[in-house]
Order: C-alpha cells, then sequence, then structure tokens
C-alpha cells in the first residue's frame, strides 16, 4: 500500500502546485489590468485638468471640477469628507452604505475614518475639511503576494524533498534488490558443486568417474567450502563499518589474476589476462577483502565484453600522483553503449540482457564510499574499455 500512498501524495502536491501556479498567474495579470486602468484615469484626469486651464469661461472650470471629481470617485478609493467637529460631510467607496443625515451614519463614518487616518495621513485644512482615503483595491490586493509565492515555495520545497526522498528509497531497494540475486547466483555456484560432490561420495570407488578418490573430492569440497566462506564475508563487510590498514595493490592484483585465470579457458578461446604493475607502487590504505571483490567484478565485466570473440584484458597499476596509486582496466572488447555510460554505475545498469546490473554499482560503492577513491570509464570505443581505479595512498606509506 505504501507506493499507492506515496503516488497520490506526489500527485496531490502537484495538482496543488499546478493550482496555485494558475491562480497567481491570473491574480497577478488582474493586477496587471488594474494598475492600466489606473494609467487610464490619471490620463482622463490629466485631461480634464487642460480641459479647464484652457477654457477662459469660468462654468467650464465648475463642470471640470465636477468631471474630475467623478473620475476620483470612480478610482474606488476609500474617501470620507470631514470638518470641523469631526462632522462627515460625504464619502465615497465605503465598504458598507451609510447614511450621513443619522447619528448612527455619522458614527460610523467617522469610525472608518479613524481607522484610514491610523494607515494614511488625511490631507486638507484642518480649519476647514479634511480628506481621508484609504487604499486602493490593487494595493490591498497586492499584499496576497508574498503569502502566494511562500506558498508556492513551501510547496515546491515539499514536493521536491518528497521526491527525492522516494527517488532514494526506490533506489535503496533496487540495490537491496540486486544484491539478495547477486547473492543468490555467488552461493548458488558452490553450492551447485557440493551437491555433485556429495553425490559422487554416495558412489562407491569403482563407480566414480574417472576413478576420483575421495581425498580429490575432499579438496575440491574443500575449495568451495572456501568460496562460500569468501562470499559470505564479503556481504558480512559491505553492510557495516569497515577498518582500512596499509595494504600492497600487487596482491590484490595477483589474487585476482589467480581466481580469474583458471575459469577464463571456460569463457571461450582466445582471451587473454595480462597484469603489469610498477615494483615501486607504495601501500594504499583499504580493505584486501572488498578490493579484491571490487576488482574482480570490474575484470568480470570485461570478461563478459570479450566473450565470444577474445581479446585481452591488462591490468595496469602505477604511481604517477603523490597521493593516489592508479589501476587501469583496459579491455579490447566493443566498448560501453553511450545511452548506458554515464549510468554504468547505478544499481540495476548493465550492459548484459541476462545480469542484474550489481557488480558495478558494488564496485562503485566500495572504491568510492568504503576507501575514497574513484572509479570511472575514461575511454571506450571499438577498440575497447578503460576503467580507471584511483586509491589514496596508505598515510604512513612515506
Amino acid at each position: 500500500m505504501r507506493p499507492v500512498a506515496r503516488t497520490s501524495w506526489t500527485v496531490v502536491l502537484v495538482l496543488l502546485f499546478v493550482g496555485l501556479l494558475g491562480w497567481y498567474l491570473l491574480y497577478t495579470e488582474g493586477i496587471v489590468r488594474a494598475f492600466r486602468a489606473d494609467v487610464q484615469t490619471m490620463s482622463r484626469m490629466f485631461a480634464e485638468v487642460q480641459t479647464g486651464l484652457s477654457d477662459p469661461d469660468p462654468e467650464s472650470w465648475f463642470e471640470s471640477l465636477w468631471e474630475l471629481q467623478q473620475i476620483i470617485v470612480e478610482s474606488q478609493v476609500p474617501l470620507v469628507l470631514a470638518g470641523p467637529g469631526d462632522t462627515v460631510f460625504a464619502v465615497a467607496n465605503l465598504p458598507f452604505e451609510v447614511d450621513l443625515a443619522t447619528d448612527e451614519g455619522q458614527r460610523r463614518a467617522r469610525s472608518y475614518a479613524d481607522r484610514l487616518a491610523a494607515r494614511n495621513a488625511p490631507v486638507g485644512d484642518p480649519a476647514r475639511f479634511l480628506v481621508v482615503y484609504g487604499d486602493p483595491p490593487e494595493l490591498q490586493r497586492l499584499r496576497w503576494i508574498p503569502w502566494l509565492q511562500v506558498t508556492g515555495l513551501l510547496l515546491t520545497f515539499t514536493a521536491g524533498i518528497l521526491v527525492i526522498r522516494f527517488q532514494r528509497e526506490a533506489e535503496s531497494e533496487r540495490a537491496w534488490t540486486s544484491m539478495a540475486r547477486e547473492l543468490a547466483h555467488q552461493l548458488g555456484t558452490p553450492i551447485s558443486s557440493l551437491q555433485g560432490w556429495l553425490e559422487l561420495l554416495r558412489l562407491g570407488p569403482g563407480e566414480r568417474p574417472g576413478g576420483l578418490a575421495e581425498g580429490e573430492i575432499a579438496r575440491e569440497i574443500g575449495e568451495d567450502v572456501e568460496r562460500l566462506e569468501r562470499v559470505s564475508r564479503r556481504f558480512e563487510l559491505i553492510g557495516r563499518e569497515t577498518e582500512l590498514a596499509p595494504i600492497p595493490l600487487e596482491g590484490v592484483v595477483r589474487s585476482v589474476e589467480r581466481y580469474l585465470g583458471s575459469r577464463i579457458p571456460r569463457l571461450g578461446p582466445g582471451i587473454r589476462l595480462e597484469v603489469e604493475i610498477d615494483r615501486t607502487l607504495p601501500p594504499i590504505r583499504g580493505n584486501e577483502v572488498l578490493l579484491t571483490w571490487a576488482l574482480e567484478n570490474v575484470v568480470k565485466n570485461a570478461l563478459d565484453a570479450l566473450a565470444g570473440r577474445g581479446g585481452s584484458i591488462t591490468l595496469r597499476a602505477f604511481h604517477r600522483e603523490p597521493e593516489w596509486v592508479t589501476l587501469y582496466v583496459e579491455d579490447t572488447g566493443p566498448g560501453v553503449a553511450p545511452e548506458i555510460r554515464d549510468r554504468l554505475f547505478e544499481p540495476g545498469v548493465t550492459t548484459k540482457s541476462s545480469g542484474w546490473g550489481v557488480g558495478l554499482s558494488l564496485s562503485a560503492r566500495i572504491v568510492r564510499r568504503i576507501h575514497g577513491g574513484t572509479i570511472e570509464v575514461i575511454d571506450t570505443g571499438p577498440e575497447g574499455t578503460v576503467f580507471a581505479i584511483r586509491l589514496p595512498v596508505a598515510d604512513d606509506a612515506g
């Protein structure tokens, strides 16, 4: 039920954000139109003033003033005209109806005028009359803009946090699923082999193929058990705090060479594994078990690229930077497809049709997060691919 709830919340937030954005656009468009109307009103007032000034007839002046007053009233600005003794003579654009001929009407008008005067200072001659005015409707509507913006930002921030959280959880679930499949795969081979050796043990000495002795079978069983222990230890270390110590990188490379060297012939003819190691390599700061696993996965990826076509894989280690040791894994395979190159180390991404995409992602986790190094594809094409792994030199390496 959780994925459904997540999707629902995401959809609700997106709809709220889109609705708020649409409302905000319509709201600001209405304010823009109102300000354009205000500009038109100011132009009409200017035109009436010019008409009165250009006409020598006093009666025309009175008509222009009257028309000017009507334009001001049409602006919808609240206005209260008060004389001496707080008597209200006239009002315009109040939010309520009022009869100034009554005491109640005078009281309500004065009370409203006092509220307006608290925000805007009255204008005019106190000995004759004062004009108390309020804010135009456009200004009142503008007060809501910051709240709309803050609400939109909060919704955007909340939606972003939820999306990131859901993506991380989804990636974590994919990673754990891939890890479980990889564990089952790595355990499956030695377990199947053990089952086969047990079947042979149940046979009599004369019934076993090739005349296998119990000592030979026991040796093979021991190797399978050792492999199970290695798999178990690897997965145990990947999920806990790992202690790092100075170790020689050559030992890691040679371990992978020995392990894969006996298995390369099964993958097809014409595949060569070559090792070139600088003898002056300083020790690196790492964990031998996990680094062997990481390098093994990278080399297996290269082996898969060469399966059925032959070629070579070269492990080249050198020390050219003071604080780093670099290891190249070079193959002569067909290269990495451009569409997955940038995502090659993500869980679930694989170059194989039957793969689960966990090997290289595990290598990246081991190299980057546990050892503080880097792993990347620095070159790929129809003539081969080069993986570069950089690992920090041990602090006491001198």
